[in-house]
């Protein structure tokens, strides 16, 4: 199978040269270097780079995608049993951003515990302002 160049690759998959560039030097994906110092990638970078997009799709950042993607070998790509795996583990990733969220939505216009967006209120929420002992910042969202 014919392997691709970096502008083939970026064509096929609709991700950007300078991106791809920038996965590589992440460790995400890999090429091999021509004798003329030209990147070629294997057609099976093209479902590396969907798993990454789908992953990022969901706000799963780079770093942790490059994680789960350092336990395959080298040259093979996500199947299915190996989506399915990781899909679980950020299931509970994803689950607690949206908890956060809610948190977020739910108190955001009451107290958020630092005294700066909530003056009607924050003496009888957050008397003497007993959340500095907490931390910096909206404690009562975190």
């Amino acid at each position: 199978m014919p392997e691709l160049t970096i502008g083939e690759l970026a064509a096929r998959s609709g991700v950007a040269p300078s991106a791809l560039r920038f996965y590589e030097s992440q460790g995400l994906i890999r090429s091999r270097r021509t004798a003329g110092n030209q990147r070629r990638y294997s057609r099976g970078t093209l479902r590396r780079i969907a798993f990454i997009r789908a992953s990022q799709s969901v706000g799963i950042p780079l770093s942790v995608i490059g994680d789960v993607l350092a336990g395959l070998p080298a040259d093979s790509t996500p199947g299915r049993e190996f989506w399915e795996r990781a899909s679980e583990d950020w299931a509970r990733v994803l689950n607690e951003r949206i908890r956060a969220l809610e948190r977020l939505r739910d108190r955001f216009t009451d107290c958020i515990g630092c005294g700066c967006l909530s003056f009607d209120r924050c003496a009888l929420v957050n008397p003497g302002d007993q959340a500095a002992r907490f931390g910096p910042g909206p404690r009562n969202l975190l």
